[in-house]
């Protein structure tokens, strides 16, 4: 059985943000060292935005757990993500960064759990093994290449360039997951 529309709107909008977001990949240490961070302000930074999605995961997932407005939360982290993506350009130091890198887990930690919990409501059959894989395949996929494209832009263009990019596809991906919420994909389950 195929993907009903609601799936495939999700799918579509999550593959856009993990390209906006995997356009940056490894080519956080160079901008990190560029803003004056040496090896152990990466660590952190890097240690900073997992602890902090990790925490606002749990917090968020028993917070909203039973909202009716699952939608509108996932929706409104794509969004937050989008922003804070163009946040890069202003940072100019490692503790901006170290900030920047919370705000980022938290939007992270907003959109991501309630996906996972509407696709899975969405899926016709819950138990089709290649629409999970799918779900997962997809963000390594996208990811991949968006990595390779990043690494262009950022050695030809600037990491400024890169950033606009990153956060304008994010704002598409953002719009996308919105039809969830106005017309076409209006009839998702929450």
């Amino acid at each position: 059985m195929g993907l009903n529309r609601a799936s495939k709107i999700l799918l579509i909008a999550s593959s856009l943000w993990y390209f906006g977001e995997g356009l940056f990949g490894p080519l956080f240490a160079i901008y990190a060292e560029k803003i004056g961070g040496d090896l152990l302000d990466i660590t952190w930074a890097w240690a900073i935005y997992l602890i902090a999605t990790g925490l606002f995961y749990a917090i968020i997932g028993k917070l909203f757990t039973r909202s009716k407005f699952k939608r509108h939360l996932m929706v409104f982290g794509y969004g937050l993500n989008a922003l804070l993506t163009f946040g890069y350009i202003f940072v100019h130091n490692t503790q901006q960064l170290f900030l920047l890198q919370v705000g980022l887990g938290i939007a992270e930690a907003v959109s991501t759990p309630i996906w996972d919990s509407l696709f899975a409501t969405n899926l016709e059959d819950n138990e089709n093994t290649f629409h999970w894989s799918l779900a997962t395949g997809h963000t390594h996929f996208v990811s991949g290449i968006a990595i390779a494209i990043g690494g262009l832009i950022a050695n030809y263009v600037s990491f400024q360039a890169l950033f606009i990019t990153m956060g304008s596809i994010q704002i598409l991906a953002t719009l996308i997951q919105a039809k969830l919420l106005f017309g076409q994909g209006a009839s998702i389950k929450n």
